[in-house]
């Protein structure tokens, strides 16, 4: 089962159930974002876990299994295009320097860790229009020379 082809199948199950991603990531005793993305197949899943997640939304063997394994984290080009997806890029083209100089200038050499990370999605109410709200949350790393 690919990664495509597991997120397809999540999905679909998402839609059959009508579960929330709140609703699902409660009752797997996991953050959100931690929850769609180890659904979709970008983290290993500890079996207990997977398991709860099959039952949940009655998801296929193959899946609960692929669901358990560490993956590849590459990027799907096709999904590099989805206009949601492009934005980050974009917004880390323009802000990505002005983020390093900050980091640096806060913490000293180092980078933000993807791997001890947490990510957070909200909704800020605005006069203009809703706000997307995206924490980025890593542990700082220091270059040891």
């Amino acid at each position: 089962m690919t990664p495509a082809d597991l997120r397809e199948h999540v999905l679909s199950a998402k839609a059959a159930t009508g579960l929330s991603w709140a609703a699902i990531a409660e009752a797997l005793d996991r953050p959100p974002a931690w929850t769609v993305a180890a659904l979709f197949g970008m983290h290993p899943m500890p079996a207990e876990v997977a398991a709860k997640a099959g039952t949940l939304l009655d998801l296929a063997p193959e899946a609960v299994s692929r669901l358990q394994r560490e993956p590849y984290r590459v990027a799907e080009p096709d999904l590099l295009t989805d206009p949601t997806i492009y934005r980050f890029h974009e917004a880390l083209t323009v802000y990505g320097p002005a983020i390093k100089e900050l980091i640096h200038e806060e913490f000293g050499d180092g980078i933000m860790s993807a791997i001890n990370f947490k990510l957070d999605v909200s909704r800020r109410a605005d006069p203009d229009g809703d706000r997307v709200v995206v924490t980025f949350d890593g542990k700082f790393l220091d270059y040891r020379w």
